[in-house]
């Protein structure tokens, strides 16, 4: 007997909600492609990690002699009557920290922070094999080091892969040496990509909740496909141990300082000489903009690339290179990474109306110059041992700096250098250097080098805190 048409259409409508079910539930392709365990990619990547110890030399005081800080004149007492602490005592630290291979000939990975003012930097491999290696170079403003060490028999290695890839959700493997447990491995996603974390002007990480703990600084984070995406190095935590929030420069930015440090032996960033501000609803429409999208000028470095460009304060930059501007990091980052003597083409908003502006990239000396980051001064020179910074101009106030005064901040005083010898601090502002003003990072350097060459001290006006004090470094 044929079947009624009704029955039919109701046959094919369930009949088509099972395949629609089915098509739901059904797992993607990509998911089908995750493997059930990581015990394939550990066992491969895992010789490829590396645990690294160093070794320093840290200067302690005997306390009980010393003056009290707050005594009045008590530099003028420690210097002319001999009374403060006792000679001071080379006393020896060790570091733990992990890294890397990424090359058969025996070139490392790690974190800048794990061999800063290291005397000795060994490598220790998963057979224990411990061996002494040499310090490439580093970069501090993205906390990137390369070490070398011989090749070794079979040498395994690691291979980069692409973190722009990466999104929030996926797997990742972190393996490393925390707390000097060698080979310890954790497992997590990718928890947000692009955090700025405010430890430098290139803050662009990538958050994961696998666990990451001391020891871990400078050990690969990899994908699922066993491809590093990240250099774990920090974590956020009010106890200092993991609490599911760790931060990885990502690969895209690691091996481009990574492949520069191995060619020179140091990092080149373009630089336009731009103090840029964050465009705000409020400035945008005293703009008359109908978004906040784009970077204002705040000001314009005299001389600089951008002064030669034809920039004025006031401007908005809505585009760099043909790609929108969200942010003045956006931006730095952009400029940073290009090759300096390039010329990019800028857009920018002025007095209403769209231009467009040729720049030629300059050389960012203010990294390379007065701060201890390059690996050599000029005329392979004492190092001052200084990171200095221009004055951002939302801390002059807070650093009591008067209208129109110049001057570079002090971020960060190495130890048992010249300068923190002679007593800088970090937080200083720098006003003059031989009696000259200073108005860049680049002006301290050609003055410390000065003093090298002439065998005498540089002399430096320096205001710390409400007062001003004038400090003499010898080389």
């Amino acid at each position: 007997m044929p079947r009624s048409g009704s029955s039919l259409n109701l046959r094919r409508h369930v009949l088509a909600g099972v395949i629609a079910l089915l098509a739901f539930t059904a797992p993607p392709a990509a998911a089908q492609q995750v493997p059930t365990d990581f015990t394939a990619i550990v066992k491969q990547k895992m010789p490829a990690v590396v645990a690294i110890t160093t070794r320093q030399r840290v200067e302690e005081q005997e306390q009980a002699q010393s003056l009290p800080d707050d005594l009045p004149f008590r530099e003028f007492f420690r210097r002319y009557y001999g009374e403060g602490p006792e000679p001071r005592r080379q006393q020896p630290r060790q570091a733990l920290g992990s890294g890397f291979v990424i090359s058969s000939d025996g070139h490392i990975i790690t974190n800048n922070h794990v061999v800063e003012d290291a005397a000795e930097i060994h490598v220790v491999f998963g057979d224990r094999t411990n061996v002494p290696a040499t310090l490439v170079g580093r970069d501090p403003a993205t906390d990137i080091a390369v070490l070398k060490v011989d090749p070794q028999p079979n040498m395994a290695i690691a291979t980069w892969g692409d973190s722009d890839a990466a999104e929030p959700g996926s797997w990742v493997i972190a393996i490393g040496s925390p707390f000097g447990l060698g080979g310890t491995v954790t497992v997590g996603v990718v928890s947000a990509r692009s955090r700025d974390i405010r430890s430098g002007p290139y803050d662009d990480y990538i958050q994961t909740d696998a666990s990451i703990n001391r020891g871990n600084s400078g050990g690969p984070l990899f994908n699922a496909r066993g491809e590093v995406i990240g250099v774990n190095t920090a974590i956020f935590s009010p106890s200092g141990v993991n609490i599911g929030i760790g931060f990885a420069v990502p690969s895209k930015t690691a091996q481009a300082v990574a492949d520069q440090l191995i060619r020179t032996g140091r990092v080149e960033r373009g630089y336009v000489g731009l103090r840029l501000q964050e465009l705000t609803p409020a400035i945008a429409q005293a703009l008359g903009r109908s978004d906040d999208k784009g970077v204002l000028v705040a000001s314009v470095e005299p001389g600089g690339p951008a002064d030669k460009a034809g920039f004025q304060s006031g401007d908005l930059i809505t585009q760099f290179e043909q790609k929108p501007v969200e942010s003045g990091r956006d931006l730095s980052r952009a400029v940073a990474a290009m090759k300096p003597g390039t010329q990019a083409s800028v857009t920018v908003i002025r007095d209403g109306k769209p231009q467009e502006l040729a720049i030629v990239i300059g050389q960012r000396s203010d990294e390379q110059a007065a701060s201890s980051t390059a690996p050599n001064g000029a005329g392979d020179g004492k190092r001052l041992g200084l990171a200095l910074s221009p004055i951002p101009e939302a801390a002059r106030g807070q650093l009591g700096l008067e209208l129109g005064t110049s001057g570079v901040l002090i971020q960060r005083v190495d130890r048992n250098s010249p300068a923190a010898e002679a007593g800088l601090r970090q937080g200083d502002v720098i006003v003059s250097a031989n009696n000259q003003p200073v108005s860049a990072p680049a002006d301290v350097a050609r003055a410390w080098t000065d003093a090298q060459g002439q065998k005498r001290p540089v002399l430096l006006r320096v205001k710390r805190e409400d007062q001003y004090l004038f400090v003499a470094i010898e080389g």
